[in-house]
């Protein structure tokens, strides 16, 4: 049988290798959590540590603050202070965004379900109730992006669980999306729209105008690296401000639009959603 001592000789061992690997490790106690603040750092008395969302002068000894202790010093993981950590360990932990990584994390079979169909395949790694799905490159994390799924990455912390399997994928502009939050209903404002000639003709209906127009929105959808809803919204906006009144728009031309959206993994909903409070912003009651 395993002795509780080997045991906390492998989660250092393990951490050992990992930050050699490049991947700041830390000891978690009890309940899968990282290890409490020593009486020093005790509720921030300290200020916190320089890599913080507010950087401090911090920097105890003692595997304080959580995530913000993760570290790939060698010297740091084998001191007399993490080793006093490590000998009561239940399990060892890792900063992703340290390691240029990202997690989706999912947490049940209907997110795993989700993820299969919506993102694309890159190294896995079963968990307790569902996967941790790993791709290449850092972003701001965020809990409950949709049912069963957070993001780790910057400024968080997870349980090593494994290497998983698969070939490691770059971070796709979809999992960047997932924390931009829904534009918030607007309230109409003023704004000055082209209205129609006098002769009812639309002052912009030429071929070249409306089509460049058009093509440029696309373009900067398709050109999109991150933040593509809030880019989606900001393009609908510019568009509708333009034509929003002038009888320009035919359902052909929104039909582009929209379709540049989903290529960046908007969802119809998500691009209705968008187009109706652009609308909502600019007083606009349809189109």
């Amino acid at each position: 049988m395993t002795q509780p001592t080997d045991i906390r000789r492998e989660h250092l061992s393990t951490a050992l290798s990992l930050a050699a690997s490049g991947v700041p490790p830390l000891p978690l106690r009890a309940g899968k959590v990282p290890f409490g603040n020593c009486p020093a750092c005790a509720k921030n008395a300290c200020s916190g540590r320089p890599n913080m969302k507010t950087p401090g002068p911090c920097t105890c000894p003692h595997p304080c603050h959580g995530w913000a202790a993760a570290t790939t010093d060698p010297h740091v993981l084998n001191s007399p202070t993490w080793q006093r950590a490590w000998q009561a360990a239940a399990g060892v932990a890792f900063h992703p965004g340290g390691a240029s990584l990202t997690i989706v994390d999912l947490d049940n079979a209907d997110a795993i379900t989700w993820a299969r169909a919506s993102l694309p395949a890159t190294r896995t790694v079963p968990t307790t109730r569902g996967e941790h799905w790993l791709y290449q490159g850092a972003m701001q994390s965020a809990n409950a992006v949709r049912p069963g799924v957070d993001i780790k990455s910057l400024m968080s912390y997870a349980r090593w669980l494994g290497p998983g399997t698969g070939t490691l994928t770059v971070l796709p502009d979809v999992v960047h999306a997932l924390i931009v939050k829904e534009p918030a209903p607007a309230r109409p404002v003023a704004v000055t729209v082209p209205a129609p000639g006098a002769s009812g003709q639309c002052p912009h209906r030429t071929p070249t105008y409306l089509d460049r127009g058009i093509a440029m929105a696309e373009q900067q959808i398709t050109e999109a690296r991150e933040a593509v809803h809030a880019t989606v919204y900001r393009t609908f906006l510019a568009v509708l401000s333009t034509h929003g009144r002038c009888g320009c728009l035919t359902d052909t031309h929104t039909a582009r639009l929209f379709t540049a959206a989903q290529a960046k993994g908007e969802s119809p909903r998500h691009c209705t959603d968008a187009w109706t409070s652009a609308l909502t912003t600019l007083g606009l009651s349809h189109v």
